[in-house]
């Protein structure tokens, strides 16, 4: 019996990431033998392999000697090697799969459904035995069995978690089954401005301007979006959800503090054999006056319960936060703190809601330095679901931007090109708030409620820019959502009638075309008055978990459990749930005061009997973590400390759902 062999396939352990099976030589041998130069498995994907030679040294590929092979034989392989080759593989990876390698002891233990033991390199997931081994591809090709089983043993996971879902603001509630899943077959893609056409036919930006136009009126901005009416709206859809939204309104509110601005210039290229001049875009900062050093260096502020998303845009983007400022310039001279320290991020009040005092007297010391003004303000925090007072934030900062001549000021770009732009910008994390709370304004407009969230959106002249996820209130099976500005905040280059090519005005490059097509079917299913019902619907839903979480504390257990709800909140947190409830529910969990709670989210998915079967659960003894001791005062090590010079922002470890 013929077969393809290579003399020696050793495992290289020096180098992991080199390995690789080399097929450079084939011939035909009588015998097979694989073995590995420490006895041990080795979990890489590929194998260096390394052959005898006739000369007797080893050198890379696989090679028969002549002496092995049987006169006649030389045009017998073709037909036959690459069913050898598969054979060899195969042996491979059955090894892979059960032999012991040298793996580091976090690796957890597994056993396999023949009763031996598999290393994991992963976490498992309890729910499903195996995991690693379930969904292990080896070298793709799975057999069909093994592949179907994997994807049936996955979707009755999900399944089993979606049905006791409480902790995050999504939106379970989907029926998009029936009339979308033939899109999964169909690429969708809306690369570029969702307002430009372009030769990538297989879009949705049709439907992606009609959802644009829906939140564009729901949030009373200027509609429909002209581009020569710089007082109209411009945005698009995201691929992410809002921290995609958040850090695009970063990136152009820092853009635009910084004086930043895409001017034409024009450039040799060769067209037809001669040298033409072409325009090309050139990206130019504003000239910086000398009696204002600090007029185009943006200070961002943010609060205390904003999502981590917020830090890692300044990282990313270079922003300096008022803390990491004070901390390297004005140290001890924080106005709001006794000591002078800085504080890592503006505080907030016990609802989750900034401290709008605070934030007045942080801008006011910075405005008077001549710094530009950039605010990121929540409507709906990730924890708490509190909002911040957006209008009276307009209210109180106005006259401070006024009285330091950044309410509007000039920009001049060269010697003789100036505008007016404004010397602060105001972003509107809406993730689950802007797409909710209009409809509770609705209700409270038509008596139906008793109160109603701070207006937030673009009936306010200060407000530059909004972002909602669209898997949050309205539900979609993949994260999205929507960014929205004005057109005159847009970084564009100046008007060119003859010049036919637009740039890429969004952040990614390829966008999600199908998720458009979800939320533009999710509204066009639901009107004005189905979601004003659906928000009264979710309000009494909170308000009913609340009640039993309070039952809970004051008639059955007569123990504080930290029971609280802010007002217009679709969220209820309390004492922490252990780690079973946690999993089993998907809870999210902070530690708030020395404090440790978990919360849930009433969304619409979420029923009365699942919020009965929570209860049911939290009245069992161990239902709850225990807590932590009181907290210890934590001192970095001198050597280590990071240096008060050059800091960038602050990087949260815990909290605000970033930790389990």
């Amino acid at each position: 019996m013929r077969m393809i062999s290579a003399s020696w396939i050793e495992l290289d352990h020096s180098n992991p990431s080199s390995l690789q099976l080399s097929f450079l030589n084939v011939g035909i041998m009588s015998n097979s033998v694989v073995s590995f130069s420490n006895g041990k498995h080795n979990n890489g994907v590929a194998l260096p392999s390394k052959r005898k030679s006739s000369n007797g040294k080893h050198s890379d590929g696989v090679v028969l000697s002549p002496s092995k092979r049987k006169a006649g034989e030389e045009g017998d392989i073709g037909s036959d090697i690459t069913k050898e080759i598969k054979g060899i593989v195969k042996d491979y990876v059955d090894q892979k799969l059960r032999l012991r390698d040298v793996i580091p002891s976090s690796r957890v233990l597994r056993t396999s459904s023949d009763g031996e033991e598999i290393e994991s390199p992963y976490p498992e997931v309890p729910e499903i035995p195996n995991t690693y081994e379930t969904f292990f591809l080896g070298h793709g090709g799975l057999p069909g069995t093994k592949r179907e089983r994997a994807i049936a043993i996955a979707r009755k996971y999900h399944e089993t978690q979606k049905s006791n879902f409480m902790g995050y603001q999504l939106n379970c509630h989907l029926d998009y089954e029936k009339d979308f899943s033939g899109y999964l077959d169909i690429h969708v893609n809306n690369i570029g401005d969702a307002f430009k056409e372009g030769n990538l036919t297989l879009n949705s930006k049709f439907m992606e301007r009609a959802v644009l136009d829906y939140y564009a009126e729901l949030w009373n901005a200027k509609w429909p979006h002209n581009e020569k009416d710089k007082e109209s709206y411009w945005g698009f859809c995201l691929t992410m959800g809002s921290t995609e939204g958040n850090l695009y309104g970063m990136w152009n509110g820092r853009d635009y503090l910084a004086g930043k601005k895409i001017l034409i210039d024009e450039q040799l290229v060769m067209r037809s054999g001669a040298m033409v001049t072409s325009p090309r875009f050139v990206y130019q900062k504003a000239v910086c006056p000398p009696e204002s050093p600090n007029a185009y260096t943006p200070i961002a502020f943010y609060s205390e319960d904003t999502h981590y998303s917020l830090s890692k845009a300044m990282t990313m983007l270079g922003i300096q936060t008022f803390y990491a400022e004070g901390e390297d310039k004005y140290a001890g001279q924080c106005p709001i703190t006794s000591d002078g320290r800085w504080p890592a991020e503006v505080p907030s009040h016990e609802s989750g809601a900034m401290n709008i005092e605070s934030l007045s007297v942080l801008v006011e010391f910075f405005a008077s330095h001549g710094y530009p003004i950039l605010i990121c303000f929540n409507y709906g925090t990730t924890f708490k679901g509190a909002y911040d007072d957006v209008y009276y934030a307009c209210q109180k900062l106005k006259p401070i931007l006024e009285k330091y001549n950044l309410l509007e000021r000039d920009v001049t770009h060269g010697t003789n090109q100036k505008e007016k732009r404004t010397g602060y910008w105001f972003h509107v994390d809406g993730a689950l708030g802007a797409a909710y709370m209009p409809f509770i304004e609705m209700a409270y407009l038509s008596g139906r409620v008793a109160t109603k969230g701070p207006t937030f959106d673009f009936r306010l002249p200060m407000v530059h820019s909004i972002a909602m996820s669209g898997h949050k209130w309205i539900g979609a099976s993949v994260p999205c959502g929507v960014y929205m500005t004005k057109v005159k905040y847009q970084m564009l280059p100046p008007e060119m009638p003859e010049y036919i090519g637009t740039p890429d005005t969004t952040f990614a490059g390829s966008r999600n075309g199908l998720s458009p097509m979800l939320l533009w079917d999710n509204i066009a299913r639901n009107s004005y008055e189905d979601q004003v019902q659906k928000a009264l619907d979710l309000e009494e839903l909170a308000a009913y978990a609340e009640d039993k979480l309070l039952y809970l504390q004051n008639q059955v257990l007569h123990t504080d459990l930290y029971v609280a709800r802010t007002k217009l909140a679709l969220t209820v947190r309390f004492k922490r749930a252990n780690d079973e409830l946690c999993r089993k529910y998907s809870l999210s969990n902070e530690d708030l005061n020395g404090l440790r709670f978990s919360h849930i989210f009433l969304m619409e998915h979420v029923t009365t009997e699942l919020v009965d079967q929570l209860i049911e659960d939290l009245s069992r003894e161990g239902a709850f973590a225990p807590q932590k001791a009181e907290a210890m005062a934590f001192t970095v090590d001198a050597s280590i400390r990071a240096s008060t010079r050059n800091r960038v922002a602050f990087v949260p470890s815990e909290g605000r759902g970033f930790h389990g």
